[in-house]
């Protein structure tokens, strides 16, 4: 499994599950003749996009960056609908560290997308119960109401079957969510409650923007999803967190991205001086 280390603490990338969905829709307003030279698209214009949960290791205790694609969830449509390859196996990659779903104390959801959410619960005898009983379940309190109270457009993305059956294990916040090395920040943008990791010890810094900066090739702080609620808030987000992480030399991390798991820019932003690249 890919690695990286951000002073004493240890981040691992888990197996949550494959998705290829529409290029175009990937990045908006940007002609495709631009994107694809920095990810290339099939021939269905589809790019693929792995769903990837991050166990932190730290202070002794198991966090878990979203929750993967979920296993038995999606209908035969819904997989062929967002171009599903393969299906969550995060317990089974918890399973070869030696670690007990039960043992994880957090699980850190920067917004319940579907396809961030799917593996907070799970179908047993007909029922859904959750994947992590013992965890709590940290989202921004903007992205808990919304997640319950969906608009016209956000109904697609946050289901019932996500949330309903680890209601008790939410712990909303306002702004920012603290502990220990890591500082949760809610942005808004991709969505209305959306939310990036900030990681700091030992002198290293790590920024995990998720969906304001779903791939390097979304670096381009214009090239944002036509699938963004609040486009600009994603622009001045994506300018404001960038610009700090090119400072610090900060290693941005993907849960999204098909070729890196973590790589570092150089202080102009224009090259890469340091990558964690994904297995294939």
């Amino acid at each position: 499994m890919d690695t990286l280390k951000i002073g004493n603490v240890s981040l691992t990338w888990l197996s949550g599950g494959v998705t290829y969905l529409d290029g175009g829709a990937m990045f908006g307003v940007v002609p495709k003749g631009l994107w694809s030279k920095k990810y290339p698209a099939n021939d269905k214009n589809q790019i693929e996009l792995p769903t990837d949960p991050i166990l932190i290791q730290m202070n002794g205790k198991y966090i878990l960056v979203e929750s993967g694609l979920g296993k038995g969830k999606l209908t035969g449509k819904q997989l062929r609908n967002y171009g599903v390859t393969k299906e969550s196996e995060v317990e089974e990659s918890l399973q070869l560290l030696g670690v007990a779903p039960e043992s994880i104390d957090f699980v850190l959801m920067t917004h319940m997308h579907f396809d961030h959410a799917c593996g907070l619960t799970k179908l047993v005898n007909g029922q859904y119960i959750s994947t992590f009983p013992n965890a709590q379940i940290i989202t921004s309190q903007v992205e808990w109401d919304e997640l319950r109270n969906p608009n016209i457009r956000s109904k697609n993305t946050y289901w019932r079957e996500n949330w309903e059956a680890v209601e008790s294990q939410v712990v909303p916040f306002e702004e920012k969510w603290e502990f220990g090395a890591i500082t949760m920040i809610h942005t808004g943008g991709h969505s209305d409650g959306h939310s990036i990791l900030l990681i700091e010890d030992g002198g290293e810094t790590c920024i995990h923007m998720a969906d304001l900066m779903a791939t390097h090739a979304h670096q381009n702080v214009l090239w944002v999803m036509a699938y963004d609620d609040y486009p600009m808030t994603s622009i001045a987000g994506k300018q404001k967190w960038l610009s700090l992480g090119l400072e610090k030399n900060a290693w941005f991390t993907f849960y999204h991205d098909a070729f890196y798991r973590a790589v570092k820019w150089d202080k102009d932003g224009k090259q890469l001086v340091a990558s964690i690249k994904r297995e294939q």
